[in-house]
């Protein structure tokens, strides 16, 4: 396999999305880097922007197991990892999986369930597997999951603790398009059934597990020299050195910045990375993981604000 074909691949994955979801470009664009990285993704934006429709859309577009879980307040963790239930024919207890065994995971407005409910998908984030009744249950090297969160509506959500956010390898915020997008958009559901559900039936499959499979083996074997390797390293060094930041990023956010780097670099048909692509995935990775202090707070500063500041100050290498 060669980047070229990667590309391709890309390039293919990037057209089947855009037939359902309109000008989010950048952002389709951060959800292959992530897909091909083997991280997690939440998708963060008002209602009504595309973010479940995106959701589904990408999963449509892979040749894969696709599951979903609409997280409310009385989602149990059972009712995500599944259960063990005794057959009373074999006298024994049988694992009845949930919705998690999947290989695509839409984990739909995830704040809105409870913490130990949250907590569920600790494990299956970080090791692609589950414990149930002491007993592993792998899900697979494909898992991924992508999550939606509304951050406007927080009547009967719970916010997601650090522990978890520093689990998705980026944030991404979702906004209301321009107005040529817009009525783009109004077009074309103006020519199909109202209320149909069906947008994601025209697209193609495009990527299979064997495909994703020998598409990251060719991203593992970009190496990324010291150079972006320090240039990394000060910047998330930075966060914690910040005024404006209480808790900076962890040394798994440098380590996570580092492979979507190296996933930036292959989608763009180069085997090694640039400066550029660092700058490019920084605040995504980074701004769910740092915790802003209380002047930047009351000055009314976004997260993102303060990275962008970091980058201008920490001198990128020649």
């Amino acid at each position: 396999m060669t980047l070229e074909t990667l590309h391709a691949r890309s390039e293919a994955l990037r057209a089947e999305i855009g037939k359902t979801v309109l000008g989010q470009e950048d952002v389709v664009e951060l959800l292959l880097i992530s897909l091909f990285a083997r991280g997690h993704v939440l998708l963060e934006g008002p209602p009504g922007t595309a973010k479940t429709l995106l959701a589904r859309s990408f999963a449509a577009a892979l040749d894969l197991e696709f599951g979903r879980i609409q997280f409310t307040p009385d989602l149990m963790p059972g009712d995500v990892l599944g259960t063990s239930i005794f057959n009373f024919q074999t006298n024994d207890f049988v694992l009845t999986r949930g919705p998690v065994f999947t290989q695509v995971l839409l984990a739909d407005e995830i704040n809105r369930a409870p913490p130990k409910t949250q907590a569920a998908l600790l494990q299956a984030m970080n090791e692609r597997t589950v414990t149930i009744d002491g007993s592993d249950h792998s899900l697979g090297s494909e898992f991924i999951v992508v999550a939606t969160q509304n951050p406007i509506e927080q009547q009967g959500t719970y916010p997601l603790p650090e522990a978890q956010l520093d689990r998705f390898l980026f944030k991404l915020e979702i906004d209301f398009p321009p107005e040529a997008i817009e009525i783009a958009i109004l077009r074309q559901h103006a020519n199909a059934p109202i209320e149909s559900g069906m947008e994601t039936d025209v697209l193609s499959k495009t990527l299979d597990a064997a495909a994703l499979a020998e598409s990251r083996a060719l991203i593992d074997s970009i190496i990324l020299d010291d150079d972006i390797l320090a240039y990394i390293l000060r910047l998330v060094r930075a966060t914690r050195e910040s005024a404006e930041i209480a808790f900076g990023a962890s040394t798994r956010a440098a380590d996570a910045l580092a492979a979507a780097t190296r996933a930036q670099a292959g989608l763009n048909g180069r085997d090694f990375a640039i400066p550029d692509d660092v700058k490019r995935l920084f605040v995504p990775a980074l701004r769910h993981r740092v915790v802003l202090g209380a002047s930047a707070e009351i000055e009314g500063r976004s997260s993102a604000m303060v990275l962008d500041n970091i980058l201008n100050q920490i001198e990128a290498p020649r």
